[in-house]
C-alpha cells in the first residue's frame, strides 16, 4: 500500500495537485494523508476572544477538521475509488516541522503538492513553500504546476549531469516509477564542459541493461544549462513529467540558477517528480 501525503491550503492550486495525485494512483491501493497546517501567526486577538469559554481546539482547530472532512467527503463522491483509503491531519506548527513529524510518523512514501505555496512567494521556479519542503525533508516529492490538468502519463523525461548516476537506490525507484506509470523514458545526459566517450557508452549499456524491453531515448548535451536544454526539450517533445535525482543544493545549481535570459521562469512547465539520491 502506498502513503501518500497530500499538504493542502485548502487554495484551488493545492485541491488541483490532491485531484493529479487520485488520478495518478487510481489503480494502486493508497492511504492520502491530508495536512493542513496552523500557524501561530494565521491566529489574531480577536480570534481568541471569540473564542469565549470554548477550548482552542474547538473553536479554531476543528473548524479546519470540519473543512477537511468535507474535501474528503467531495474526493470520495468524486473519484468513487474503494483502493483509496483517507486521514485527515491538522497540525499547530511550522510547515516544514509538520510535514517531518507526518512523514515519520505515518512512514510516507511521497508527498504531492502544488507549486504554489499558501503565501504565494515564489523563488525562482515556484512557490517557496514547495522550494523549502525539497529541500529540508528528506522525502520524495511530486510538484504539480498551477492549473495543470491530468493527463494519463506517456512519455517522462530524466535530465542528468555528471553529478547523477544510473544506478543506487533513487534510480531504481525511478525505473519502477516510469514502467509503472508510462510508456518511453526520454534521458538527457547534460554537461556543461562536455561529456566524455566513456560516460555516453556507460550510459548506453545502463539504458540496455535496465530499460530492456521498455521504449527509451537517449540524447548527450553539452555546453547547454541544464534549465535551459529541459525547457527546450519539453517544449519540442510530448513530455508529461520530468524527474530530478536530488543531491542537496546541488538540485536548485544545475536546474533552477541561471543567468535572467536562460532560467526556465516563475512556473515549471510539466509535474515534477523528485527523487532524493540518499
Amino acid at each position: 500500500m502506498k502513503k501518500i501525503l497530500l499538504p493542502t491550503d485548502f487554495s484551488e492550486n493545492s485541491i488541483n495537485a490532491i485531484h493529479y495525485a487520485l488520478n495518478l494512483f487510481e489503480h494502486d491501493t493508497c492511504t492520502f494523508f491530508i495536512l493542513h497546517v496552523k500557524s501561530s501567526t494565521s491566529y489574531t486577538t480577536d480570534d481568541l476572544m471569540l473564542a469565549g469559554s470554548e477550548s482552542l481546539y474547538d473553536s479554531i482547530v476543528k473548524g479546519t477538521k470540519d473543512q477537511l472532512d468535507n474535501l474528503v467527503a467531495r474526493l470520495k463522491k468524486q473519484f468513487n475509488n474503494k483502493n483509496f483509503q483517507y486521514e485527515t491531519i491538522v497540525d499547530y506548527d511550522i510547515l516544514i516541522a509538520a510535514i517531518k513529524q507526518v512523514k515519520t510518523s505515518k512512514q510516507i512514501d511521497l508527498i504531492v503538492m502544488g507549486s504554489n505555496g499558501v503565501t504565494g512567494a515564489k523563488e525562482v521556479v515556484f512557490g517557496s513553500n514547495t522550494i523549502n519542503v525539497i529541500r529540508n525533508v528528506d522525502s520524495d516529492i511530486l510538484v504539480i504546476p498551477e492549473g495543470f490538468q491530468f493527463e494519463k502519463l506517456k512519455e517522462i523525461l530524466l535530465p542528468l549531469d555528471s553529478f547523477d548516476s544510473m544506478g543506487g537506490k533513487a534510480f531504481s525507484k525511478i525505473l519502477k516509477f516510469v514502467k509503472a506509470y508510462s510508456s518511453k523514458l526520454h534521458v538527457l545526459r547534460i554537461n556543461q564542459n562536455g561529456i566524455t566517450l566513456d560516460v555516453q557508452n556507460n550510459d548506453l549499456k545502463n539504458i540496455a541493461y535496465f530499460l530492456k524491453d521498455f521504449p527509451g531515448i537517449y540524447h548527450n548535451i553539452n555546453g547547454v544549462p541544464m534549465h535551459f536544454a529541459v525547457s527546450n526539450y519539453i517544449q519540442t517533445h510530448a513530455i508529461g513529467l520530468t524527474i530530478l535525482i536530488e543531491q542537496k543544493e546541488l538540485l536548485f545549481e544545475r536546474f533552477f540558477m541561471g543567468s535572467s535570459t536562460t532560467k526556465i521562469g516563475n512556473n515549471i512547465e510539466v509535474p515534477l517528480l523528485v527523487f532524493h539520491s540518499s
